[in-house]
């Protein structure tokens, strides 16, 4: 699990994100908080098997992760804790560098799995309340 300081690295160096979860609804906390790294200079790729071939914040949204055939930074999952498990296997299936369990989210036994794997790990909290907090400009 990283502290304040792999945090801060992970979001400075980190450009590609996939938000697992992205909802087209504006009153969902996934629709702005990919506004949000959109505006910070990140890509945001948004996945959710029930919009896919839509687009949302102007990326096409993708059925999973392992559709995506790019480099992927930041595995983002706005899912529930039990369903973590799954999206983090996903992330290491797909190479990913990182996966960021939302505020809320807490999957211990995935956690485990990802770091293991070799990826770093961000769990119960929220990159748009981070980047402030921890001064972090807009990357790219």
């Amino acid at each position: 699990m990283l502290d304040d300081d792999g945090i801060r690295t992970l979001l400075t160096e980190a450009r590609t994100i996939a938000l697992v979860g992205a909802s087209d609804r504006p009153d969902r906390a996934s629709y702005g908080v990919m506004a949000y790294l959109q505006q910070r200079g990140y890509r945001v790729i948004p996945v959710n098997p029930q919009i896919t071939g839509e687009h949302l914040h102007g990326e096409f949204v993708f059925r999973d992760l392992d559709q995506i055939g790019e480099s992927i930074d930041i595995v983002d999952i706005f899912r529930n804790s039990a369903a973590a498990g799954e999206a983090v296997d996903a992330a290491i299936a797909a190479g990913a560098k990182a996966v960021w369990m939302q505020l809320g989210v807490v999957n211990a036994e995935a956690a485990a799995r990802a770091e293991a794997a070799g990826l770093q790990v961000v769990m119960d909290r929220c990159p748009k309340i981070e980047i402030p907090r921890l001064g972090i400009g807009k990357v790219g």
